[in-house]
């Protein structure tokens, strides 16, 4: 197995990808109501501040900055994906026996570096419903952070 190795900086920024094991699953999309009431239940025992998010079907980018004192993302995303299953389970039939998670059990993360690394990665977050077909301009994707800060600059113009 391989030995993960995950840079742990206290007040970091990170870029995170955390996917479904089903990529053809629209899990995400269909509960994206109850994904973010999960990661809210999150943020207020282990805050945290969103920069920028996109959520698909099946998987969700995030830039999250942690508290100065802070640099543990996993309990973070381990117990966001930890309500969201159990959430899901409360209201359908729950799964089979032998049945796996809903989500990969690992996900990536990336140390934000500066400004310019900053911009970067939340070109890729913003545009990446563009990139996987969705839709053709990331203004007519609803699920994510572009929309605030297309807002934003639309007031400095």
């Amino acid at each position: 197995m391989p030995n993960y190795r995950r840079l742990h900086i206290p007040g970091g920024t990170y870029a995170f990808t955390v996917c479904l094991e089903d990529r053809s699953s629209s899990l995400l999309v269909d509960e994206i109501g109850r994904l973010h009431q999960c990661i809210e239940k999150v943020r207020l025992k282990y805050p945290f501040q969103t920069i920028a998010w996109v959520v698909l079907p099946d998987h969700a980018h995030m830039i999250w900055q942690l508290p100065q004192d802070d640099y543990d993302f996993a309990v973070r995303w381990r117990l966001i994906k930890t309500h969201f299953t159990k959430s899901l389970e409360q209201t359908r039939s729950g799964r089979r026996h032998g049945e796996r998670g809903i989500w990969q059990r690992r996900f990536w993360e990336h140390l934000i570096r500066d400004e310019t690394d900053l911009s970067a990665q939340m070109d890729y977050v913003h545009w990446n419903p563009v990139k996987h077909g969705l839709v053709a301009d990331p203004s007519d994707w609803p699920h994510s952070s572009w929309h605030r800060y297309r807002e934003d600059w639309g007031r400095a113009a």
